[in-house]
């Protein structure tokens, strides 16, 4: 069994846990699990987000508002949002970005109102960026670019070689989920191959997007041991050695103390 792994994109906080969330969670530190990273996704989800990281000493949040979710946004948002970010286990601002993929998702122009209100936020308290980037390469770069103080991750990542190539070279950090084995997920492996190991993370996006040999499942950390795996064999290096090389970039990133965790 893998050991010391660091989940560093999960969603406790969604219902699909609804009927055994509390199990779930405790069952991971005996899976290998050492360390969850739960953002939010509006002010509702990020204040759960809170609580479970208050409950489970391995588990942190981030909070934020996701842009399949910001058709309300207003400047109170950031308000409720620089609140939450106070309590003592958030370590990000996020989920937040641009989604362009779905027709009714909010307005396009609304969406990077509300990407770049969240990014001066991160800007203003030194934190971390989780960002969500589908189907939106291009304006997501771009706003970025002009947060140059700000550091983040683009999680599940999507784009392309060179778009990986250009977030290493602004400072970014660069998250893959279980898409990395999948049999059609040549644009992800390329994306992999090209990260150097520093700008690494690995992530489930539970509960959705379930790893082979678990498509069809509802995700949880445990099953971010078969992403670790994959990426190690594409890094050409051992399991165990990409367990550790991603916690200690997680914890890096969102600058968890080097002994924090379940231990």
């Amino acid at each position: 069994m893998l050991t010391g792994l660091f989940d560093t994109h999960a969603h406790y906080d969604a219902r699909q846990f609804d009927p055994d969330r509390d199990q779930v969670l405790s069952a991971l530190p005996g899976q290998g699990v050492e360390l969850v990273v739960n953002p939010g996704c509006d002010l509702a989800s990020s204040q759960k987000a809170v609580e479970l990281a208050a409950r489970f000493p391995f588990v942190y949040a981030a909070v934020g508002v996701h842009p399949e979710e910001c058709a309300g946004w207003t400047q109170g948002d950031v308000e409720a949002l620089r609140a939450l970010a106070a309590a003592p286990k958030v370590v990000a601002i996020g989920e937040i970005g641009l989604d362009y993929y779905w027709p009714e998702n909010p307005p396009r122009e609304l969406q990077k109102q509300a990407f770049r209100a969240q990014m001066a936020l991160a800007r203003e308290l030194n934190l971390p960026v989780i960002v969500h980037d589908r189907e939106a390469h291009g304006d997501s770069l771009d706003i970025v670019r002009q947060f140059p103080e700000v550091r983040g991750v683009f999680h599940c990542f999507s784009g392309s070689v060179e778009m990986a190539r250009e977030l290493v070279k602004l400072g970014w950090m660069v998250s893959f989920t279980g898409v990395l084995t999948y049999p059609n997920a040549r644009k992800a492996v390329e994306a992999a191959q090209a990260v150097p190991l520093d700008r690494l993370m690995i992530e489930t996006d539970s509960p959705y997007m379930a790893p082979v040999p678990c498509r069809g499942k509802r995700n949880h950390s445990g099953y971010v041991a078969h992403t670790c795996r994959r990426l190690a064999e594409l890094k050409g290096i051992s399991p165990q050695e990409c367990a550790q090389i991603t916690m200690d970039n997680g914890k890096k990133f969102f600058s968890i103390p080097a002994k924090r965790g379940y231990i």
